[in-house]
């Protein structure tokens, strides 16, 4: 499917394409017309990427093999602008292509556009496709993000009647500097069905893609998931706009998911049984559709850090890939079984923590600490977990006893102004950790956000472990009893950032998908 993505009541009409001619990719002399037949289509619009620095990540997807060429400037007419040849994109890519874009100056609005170059015919090129994006802020400028998790879950996918995914849209309007995707940017183990009955006699009508019909296991199927949730209008006209910051969970791979497991025997969906081999498949096409900037050494991590300006830091954790199995999570002391970041990310964390110089410093995690996430029981019927949490309500054990380790450091060093967001349970809430109603009382008082889904069933809520004594200050959620509510109850959630460039002051502001504010409040820094 090919498309043109010209949004003309926000200014973004392109007419003429990037790249002219064969004679020189990057050659500056007029742009050449073309005749339509022929020419790549982008299939699934563009996406900017992480932005760090005087860099930022630009991605698209051409329908055959082809190179990305991309041009950006500071003015929207591109009087002046700097040209970039990417890099060819082959069926390995599953045909997406990304650029990293370098000598971007601070505090702008970036304007770029894209062109596809057909690589068996480079007299023919794309129509070019145009999005923009803001630069790390300078000192005395606002600062505002979203975020929010889960997309196409439980069988909840594009429904053009409800006018498909709309919290997209909703995250648009309210014209952030980037959104965190918290993770479960797929459902890869959730099949999209072309009809879903809805308990008021009402009819759910998803739009279907061959490869969504059942649980991915072929790279093919991981990437089809991706493209799938690309065919969203709301989603592609908020990437032309917002850069997203990706990050990863279970369903990206399968539910719960930890990288010892072997799926059940009994588990007929899958004739592959092993978590680590699906979880590469996995790994690989995310990577393939989230634009993540990789290191010097061309490595790319999920767990990274991403520095924006003065008052803010992001650290992104990947509590997926190193983790033990879900177990009781009751173990006393530390081992390999009760990792859940894993010794390296801790370690990590805790460096680019105490080296932070931003006022805020925002730990972006894929699932909450204090609320208790089960995942079945043992043989012998004792529940196991799949979060931090372990419902002992006691002094920290298992997992919890990572997380106690690093909170501690924070408080014996001093390091100020932590705040955590997540999303993973389908339903929005703000936990204030007090240690005065702690078990475990060696930590700074700390706020963890939580909001989500974008568009998956709601759940909820959750309960809460005492062992490091957080405070409920807001929930919304199903009533008891209520599972699996669709998007069109209105219960899909994300949160809104904003710090003041003059006070610094940090308002946390909890959001629906009729963009309507639900709660909020406002944290003054720590000096």
């Amino acid at each position: 499917m090919s498309e043109r993505h010209v949004l003309t009541r926000r200014g973004l009409v392109l007419k003429t394409p990037l790249v002219a001619g064969a004679a020189g990719l990057m050659a500056a002399r007029p742009w050449r017309a073309f005749a339509m037949s022929g020419r790549p289509q982008f299939t699934h619009g563009i996406q900017t990427g992480d932005v760090i620095g005087d860099k930022a990540v630009l991605w698209a997807r051409a329908d055959r093999p082809a190179r990305l060429m991309v041009e950006w400037s500071t003015t929207e007419s591109f009087a002046r602008s700097s040209k970039v040849m990417g890099p060819a994109t082959l069926d390995v890519d599953d045909y997406t292509a990304r650029v990293t874009v370098d000598g971007l100056p601070d505090g702008q609005r970036i304007f770029w556009r894209a062109s596809f170059v057909d690589l068996q015919d480079i007299n023919a090129v794309s129509e070019p496709v145009t999005g923009r994006f803001r630069t790390r802020p300078t000192a005395g400028t606002d600062v505002s993000f979203a975020w929010s998790g889960d997309t196409c879950g439980q069988g909840w996918g594009i429904n053009p009647d409800f006018g498909g995914m709309k919290i997209y849209e909703e995250i648009r309007k309210a014209q952030p500097d980037f959104f965190i995707h918290s993770g479960d940017t797929i459902y890869a183990d959730g099949p999209i069905k072309a009809e879903v009955a809805l308990p008021d006699g009402t009819t759910w009508r998803n739009v279907t893609l061959e490869g969504k019909h059942k649980v991915a296991e072929t790279l093919d199927e991981y990437r089809a998931a991706y493209r799938y949730n690309l065919m969203d209008a709301n989603v592609r006209a908020m990437n032309l706009e917002v850069p997203t910051f990706f990050q990863w969970d279970d369903h990206e791979t399968t539910n719960n998911w930890y990288p010892q497991e072997v799926i059940a025997a009994a588990d007929e969906r899958y004739a592959v049984k092993s978590a680590a081999l699906l979880s590469a498949r996995a790994r690989r096409a995310f990577l393939d559709y989230a634009p993540i900037m990789g290191t010097e050494s061309g490595e790319v991590k999920i767990h990274r850090h991403i520095p924006y300006g003065p008052m803010l830091d992001v650290f992104f954790l990947d509590m997926r890939s190193f983790r033990g199995p879900n177990t009781a999570n009751l173990q006393d002391e530390a081992s390999d079984e009760t990792a859940f970041l894993g010794q390296q990310q801790i370690r990590w964390l805790k460096q680019r923590l105490l080296a932070s110089r931003a006022t805020w410093k925002v730990i972006a995690a894929d699932m909450p600490i204090g609320l208790q996430v089960p995942d079945g029981k043992t043989a012998e019927g004792i529940a196991q977990w799949e979060a931090v949490a372990n419902g002992d309500m006691g002094a920290p054990k298992g997992r919890e006893l990572e997380i106690a380790g690093l909170l501690a450091f924070i408080k014996a060093n001093d390091v100020k102004n932590v705040v955590w967001l997540t999303a993973d349970v389908h339903y929005t809430a703000a936990h204030y950790y007090n240690p005065e109603k702690a078990k475990f009382t060696d930590f700074k008082p700390f706020w963890e956000f939580v909001s989500g889904p974008l568009n998956a069933g709601t759940f909820g809520p959750n309960a809460l472990d005492d062992t490091f004594g957080p405070e409920l200050k807001y929930v919304k959620a199903p009533e008891e009893g209520q599972v699996n509510l669709p998007p069109s109850d209105g219960m899909q959630f994300f949160g809104h950032v904003r710090i003041d460039g003059k006070t610094e002051v940090m308002t946390v502001t909890l959001m629906d998908i009729a963009g309507d504010k639900l709660w909020a409040t406002d944290l003054t820094p720590e000096a």
